[in-house]
């Protein structure tokens, strides 16, 4: 009986990379023996009819032969067929220096059984590559970055994807902030400068005639002696790149003058909400609660209003409150007030006051002899402005000028301006 050897091998699931399961169906026709080799696979052989799913683990070109017999005649059938390589695909990434953008990335490829490649650079330079080992890639920009690679064992085709977070790009910036005596900018001037710089790793400080506490820290304090217009440079650095960033700071010549504006006086019954005595350090009023041996010694104003009508007003010595039904301030000095001005041998006006931009008048003021023998010290609501003149014990002169009664029940108050000297002289 004539003999025709005949099979047909179907790939599962069309997959031709390794390992590939391969289906044999055989279709010989007279043949009553058979005889399998599977080159490469396993099993490597059968003389079963339907030796059923061979598979083969490793990649290359193989022949699978069927010879088929009888008594009389023999046949043989040959497939054969590739086996892509298996795939590893993978790749790691090292941000260079710092993940501060902008950054160099170095992309390592660790695929394994692929021969084309593909690379996508989310935000990236270049943005694709087809090389193998595409090396360094430029992020300019900060934020998450996706690379993907593509790889392909020439049938087959594999994706893997990762990303990147650069932070923020380097952004300097500072704040001037004055120490509390040198609100004005007068000279001498001492400041804190406080460092809003982004990504930063590295300062430095720098401006001519400044002095600075320490050039190269995060924050510091700057030092100007004399009156000018002075430059502030910040250059920072985060080892991807240095900027430079700059604020220009005029300081005025030193008037020896604080001008402090709208400080509120309250009457006996706002000794505790609004407050009452005034300290020069602090350039603040103090409520009666808050008196205490730290900042009694600094105050240096007390007011004394009996209520709302302003019938009866007066500043008095803090030595002296105590006298005047408050309590007594601790550690408390002597101040000199001329209260009412109109009865005393000095002369002051409102134009005075505000012309006054340093302490020259003032300087020529007897404020104590006129305020240790003046005596009538009331006054009243009759008159805005009123002017109140007033010298510590250690010699700071300064005025009051009082431009509003201010009838609130018993949180009345007097608004005030002051200006005094910083230092006697």
């Amino acid at each position: 009986m004539l003999v025709n050897a005949h099979f047909v091998a179907s790939i599962e699931d069309s997959n031709r990379t390794a390992p590939v399961s391969v289906q044999l169906e055989n279709l010989s026709t007279g043949a009553d023996f058979f005889r399998w080799t599977f080159e490469g696979g396993t099993p490597a052989s059968s003389s079963e009819r339907n030796p059923g799913v061979i598979t083969y683990s490793q990649a290359g070109t193989f022949t699978i032969v069927l010879e088929a017999w009888n008594n009389t005649e023999r046949d043989r059938h040959e497939f054969t067929f590739t086996v892509d390589s298996a795939v590893h695909i993978g790749f790691e990434t090292e941000i260079l220096i710092n993940d501060f953008a902008p950054a160099y990335v170095k992309i390592t490829n660790t695929t394994e059984g692929a021969s084309n490649f593909l690379w996508t650079f989310e935000g990236g330079f270049p943005e694709t590559s087809t090389e193998q080992h595409p090396g360094n890639v430029f992020f300019a920009q900060a934020g998450e970055h996706r690379i993907t690679l593509t790889a392909n064992n020439g049938n087959e085709s594999f994706v893997v994807s990762q990303s990147i977070v650069l932070q923020p790009t380097l952004n300097v910036d500072f704040e001037i902030e004055p120490w509390f005596d040198d609100f004005d900018y007068e000279a001498p001037f001492t400041a804190n400068l406080i460092n809003n710089t982004r990504s930063g790793l590295t300062f430095e400080w720098s401006g001519d005639g400044i002095s600075f506490g320490d050039a190269r820290a995060e924050n510091t304090t700057l030092h100007i002696a004399s009156a000018g217009i002075y430059t502030v440079t910040l250059t920072a650095g985060n080892g991807q790149e240095t900027k430079s960033f700059s604020r220009e700071i005029t300081i005025k010549e030193n008037s020896n003058l604080y001008t402090v504006n709208n400080v509120k006086f309250g009457i006996r019954t706002a000794a505790n909400t609004i407050g009452y005595a005034y300290s020069l350090p602090k350039r603040a009023i103090i409520r009666a609660g808050d008196i205490d041996q730290a900042n009694g010694e600094g105050i240096a104003l007390v007011f004394s209003g009996l209520n709302a009508s302003f019938a009866q007003c007066f500043f008095v010595s803090p030595h002296y409150a105590e006298n005047t039904g408050f309590h007594q301030i601790p550690n408390a000095s002597r101040t000199y007030f001329v209260n009412r001005i109109e009865e005393s041998n000095i002369n002051f006006t409102a134009s005075d006051f505000d012309n006054m931009t340093d302490d020259s008048l003032l300087r020529t003021l007897d404020i104590k002899s006129a305020g240790a023998t003046n005596g009538s010290p009331w006054f009243d609501n009759t008159q805005i402005p009123r002017f109140v003149l007033f010298e510590t014990a250690d010699g700071i002169k300064g005025v009051i000028k009082i431009k509003a009664f201010v009838s609130e029940r018993n949180n009345s108050y007097i608004l005030t301006d002051i200006k005094h000297q910083k230092t006697a002289r």
